[in-house]
């Protein structure tokens, strides 16, 4: 049928309205999706306050780029009904800073951070919001193989291995944050240069670790821990069994595990039911078994300082049974552990001049549980802590 004139007219009317009509906007979680996935070196990417629900992952894989929120307590970033993806956000990339927002609820970790450098995390919540549990994810925030990385301000709950990680990395300051109801609050592990202060470290299975595992590259050497608060880490160990930190016992403040060069200093540790500072080499029986030993793996702790802490309680709950029964063996069953135990372990092939663990700490004693010999010499003898190591210097990131 041939139109005629008017309704030609008619016809271009409605067209006219209907291009005219306002399309319906995408929802924020496909715009920050576009945003991410297509970002171009120096874009700024706002989250604005709201809780955004995803069901897959967020990646990032481009350098130079700024994330922001507008709080940790505002901008939300919500995976509860998250069905792909194995983190909540994963970044490839350098040069890069992720500040003031929240990422709750992730299948997996919640922020990975993979093979960067000059890296920025301020003011970030992590958080399992259902509490301890092994269905949780494995990691709150967490750099691996990283150079020059500051994670400041930050917030870490209910990860079921660590809050706050940071693994095979370089020049890392750990500072100002907080992390509660982790199975490890913060975690550093085979890591050279780091400086962990001024965090609160409360109601995790462990408080602060500083580790060394087999199978892994890098050898992590020279940490400082200092000026932190490590109280009540208490909570009962809900990792998944076979991973590292399923045999940290509960209770531990600031736990040190094959790692060298490690510096414990001004902190204030306090009631952390197995002992304010455990020390072990891989060999403990927490430990051994889990992962085949190369050759050139030291699981030996050595050349640590500890000085100036501030103790109290802990000790009067030893978090596996061993440990239990060599307390009630020892001081009684209402007695408790010394600030500070080691499993006693030495390199046999080790020059005895080397030190091992010195203590300048007050009244602050050491035991030793001779691990390695089934417990027959455990005690306390301060004369073979009477040393001292050369200070660590200060980690100072590249352009700070």
């Amino acid at each position: 049928m041939k139109l005629t004139s008017l309704n030609a007219l008619a016809l271009a009317a409605v067209t006219l309205l209907l291009g005219c009509t306002p399309q319906p906007e995408k929802p924020f979680t496909e715009v920050l999706r576009e945003a991410l996935e297509t970002a171009s070196p120096g874009d700024v990417i706002e989250v604005p306050a709201g809780t955004f629900n995803f069901k897959r992952s967020l990646i990032l894989n481009t350098d130079n780029v700024t994330l922001r929120g507008a709080g940790m307590d505002q901008s939300i970033l919500n995976f509860k009904g998250q069905v792909a993806g194995a983190e909540g956000l994963s970044v490839n990339a350098s040069n890069f800073l992720i500040e003031d927002l929240a990422i709750e609820d992730s299948v997996g970790d919640a922020l990975k951070i993979n093979e960067g450098d000059n890296i920025t995390i301020r003011r970030v919540r992590t958080e399992w919001t259902n509490g301890p549990s092994t269905d949780n994810g494995a990691y709150g925030i967490y750099p691996v193989q990283t150079t020059n990385v500051l994670l400041e301000g930050n917030v870490a709950i209910g990860a079921s291995d660590a809050g706050i990680y940071v693994g095979q990395s370089r020049q890392v300051i750990v500072r100002n944050n907080r992390a509660e109801y982790n199975v490890a609050g913060i975690e550093v592990e085979n890591t050279i240069g780091a400086d962990v202060y001024n965090n609160v470290a409360n109601n995790n299975t462990g408080g602060i670790l500083v580790f060394n595992m087999p199978s892994i590259p890098q050898r992590g050497y020279a940490t400082r821990v200092f000026d932190n608060d490590v109280h009540s880490n208490n909570t009962e160990n809900f990792a998944i069994p076979g991973t590292a930190v399923s045999g940290v016992p509960t209770g531990s403040g600031v736990m040190i595990n094959s790692n060298d060069q490690v510096e414990i200093f001004n902190n204030r540790i306090t009631n952390n039911n197995t002992a304010n500072i455990v020390i072990s080499s891989y060999f403990s029986a927490n430990f051994a078994g889990q992962r085949e030993i190369a050759a050139e793996f030291d699981p030996y702790p050595e050349q640590i300082m500890i000085y100036g802490n501030s103790f109290e309680g802990g000790g009067t709950a030893p978090g596996l049974a061993y440990l239990t029964q060599l307390r009630n063996a020892l001081y009684g069953e209402q007695g408790k552990f010394p600030d500070i135990i080691w499993d006693g372990i030495v390199n046999p092939e080790k020059d005895s001049a080397t030190p091992v663990i010195c203590v300048d700490n007050g009244d602050a004693q050491l035991l030793s549980i001779d691990a390695g010999n089934e417990f027959a010499n455990a005690g306390i003898d301060m004369t073979r802590h009477t040393c001292s190591v050369p200070k660590l210097a200060p980690v100072e990131l590249a352009g700070s």
